[in-house]
């Protein structure tokens, strides 16, 4: 029925509520059981963030957030995938990162909840097409990224989150920390970030609202 003079018409939600449900069922039960498994810590990668950050997106249908989560994790899944399917063909890693798949001290079970990576990409992607790409993106994800990135220097060195004392390439530091860190940050924007907008801005309309 047409609203009537003095009414507010509701407009009906973006994403489907079978697709929030899920999402939301989703991080019930991914978050307690990484906190017991790999800690707190764990939770100070960019790909974790983006998780919950994707599942708070698509409930309030945010297109920052989801842009945002996109624009900044689609490169490194990307990565992630091509260093799994490397070591599975070739029995080395391409880069490194993924060594815990592998690891039989963690059950299988365990290691198969990491699958996400592979399906983060599709969610962001429908959401951007369901909500369009919002162009500040790249500026909210660099704060998200850099707060990460600094935060990650005070964890164990040896899981080394978010590169934080080794470079993901050559394995070493590049200076002292504030530099190590800037140049970390930087090589996330330059690589990943702004030719990941350069792509999305091409492929993806304006938000509407």
């Amino acid at each position: 029925m047409p609203a009537t003079p003095g009414t507010l018409a509701v407009a009906a939600h973006p994403i489907p509520l079978t697709v929030r449900v899920a999402a939301g069922l989703w991080l019930a039960v991914w978050l307690p059981v990484y906190a017991v498994r790999y800690g707190w810590a764990n939770f100070l990668h960019l790909s974790d963030i983006a998780v919950a950050l994707t599942v708070i997106g698509l409930w309030t249908a945010s297109p920052l957030l989801i842009s945002s989560q996109a624009v900044g994790v689609l490169f490194g899944e990307l990565v992630w995938t091509a260093d799994v399917a490397w070591r599975q063909f070739t029995g080395h890693h391409l880069i490194g990162g993924t060594e815990y798949l592998w690891d039989a001290r963690f059950p299988l079970w365990l290691r198969l909840m990491t699958l996400y990576h592979l399906a983060l990409p599709v969610v962001l992607l429908w959401g951007l097409a369901r909500l369009g790409y919002d162009r500040r993106a790249p500026w909210l994800q660099t704060a998200i990224a850099a707060l990460a990135i600094v935060v990650s220097r005070w964890t164990d060195p040896a899981q080394n989150i978010n590169f934080a004392f080794r470079d993901p390439f050559l394995h070493r530091a590049w200076g002292p920390a504030p530099v190590h860190l800037a140049a970390m940050l930087l090589g996330l924007i330059v690589m990943g970030i702004l030719p990941t907008h350069y792509l999305l801005s091409r492929f993806f309309a304006r938000p509407d609202r």
